[in-house]
């Protein structure tokens, strides 16, 4: 009886244990996942943006971004801003919100960071640019 109940202990600690591995695997690849996600979105914007295409910069704004500002507008400000040299994309911070940090580098030679803020489209499940800060 000692030798089936240790077995059974045995058993029970091992699929726990592989379960709880499991689920620590489920959310490092979902994590990565979602910074691979967040980073594509931020490329595609900010590369839609330096190459001046702002009707497609627009486009990967989120819903509450283009209520905020008509695709017009948003290209008056984009024209009046400094062109982009370059930029790097950085790792994403996944807390209540999704932000990616992204070094931009101008024509002028100033360099900043901005934070961009991400928010997942509710049809198509894609993540959309929803606010840039410095």
């Amino acid at each position: 009886m000692w030798i089936g109940l240790g077995v059974a202990t045995l058993a029970l600690v091992l699929c726990c244990g592989g379960g709880t591995v499991a689920l620590a695997g489920l959310i490092v690849t979902g994590s990565q996942a979602v910074n691979e996600q967040a980073q594509v979105a931020v490329d595609e914007y900010f590369q839609a943006v330096s190459e001046q295409d702002y009707a497609r910069a627009y486009g990967l704004l989120c819903a509450e971004a283009q209520r905020r500002e008509s695709a017009g507008d948003f290209a008056d400000r984009l024209e009046e801003e400094p062109e982009i040299d370059s930029y790097e994309v950085g790792q994403a911070s996944v807390t209540s919100r999704v932000v990616v940090p992204v070094e931009v580098t101008y024509a002028t030679g100033r360099r900043e960071t901005l934070r961009v803020s991400l928010n997942q489209d509710t049809d198509t499940a894609e993540l959309e640019v929803c606010g840039i800060e410095e």
